[in-house]
């Protein structure tokens, strides 16, 4: 920008956007200082280097508004979390359910653990059936990402993504 540009001739652009054309370095400098505004490179890498006429503070402050904007529009998807046992009953089943859904339609992934305490271990087919009734139960608005087929350190998991609606 302005006195850090050191190659000669440039390929100048107006303040208005118009192309000058390719001058020199010397009467770049020159028009931007009539027109009070700075002299950037835009393009480095181009022979002769392309620099515009612009008003440099102006230009940072717009973009760093348009950033802001962008960061605050975006959506951070979180993984939730819902932990079910192997003999979860009906009614407690259908609130999990019902809250991996809200989940689920808000945009965020959700883990489902499946815990396995004492004896529940001689029977991991009741467990995996019960892992594969909340799946099936949220397949109209999620799609499973990642399912562990044996049992971890006592637990099963899945991990639920919401359908990309097209």
């Amino acid at each position: 920008m302005n006195d850090q540009i050191r190659i000669s001739p440039v390929r100048l652009i107006g303040a208005d956007g118009e192309q000058v054309g390719v001058v020199s370095l010397d009467t770049a400098k020159e028009r931007a200082r009539e027109a009070q505004l700075d002299l950037v490179e835009v393009a480095a890498r181009a022979r002769p280097p392309v620099v515009k006429i612009m008003d440099w503070g102006k230009y940072r402050y717009e973009q760093q508004k348009k950033a802001r904007e962008a960061r605050k529009n975006q959506h951070q998807t979180e993984v939730k979390e819902v932990q079910l046992r192997p003999r979860t009953d009906d009614h407690d089943f259908d609130v999990k359910l019902k809250r991996a859904r809200r989940f689920l339609e808000e945009g965020n992934l959700v883990r489902v653990v499946l815990r396995f305490r004492g004896r529940e271990l001689r029977r991991p087919e009741v467990g995996i059936a019960t892992l594969d009734k909340m799946i099936e139960a949220t397949d109209d608005i999620a799609r499973v990402e990642q399912r562990s087929n044996n049992i971890e350190g006592r637990r099963l998991v899945a991990i639920l993504e919401p359908q990309a609606t097209a």
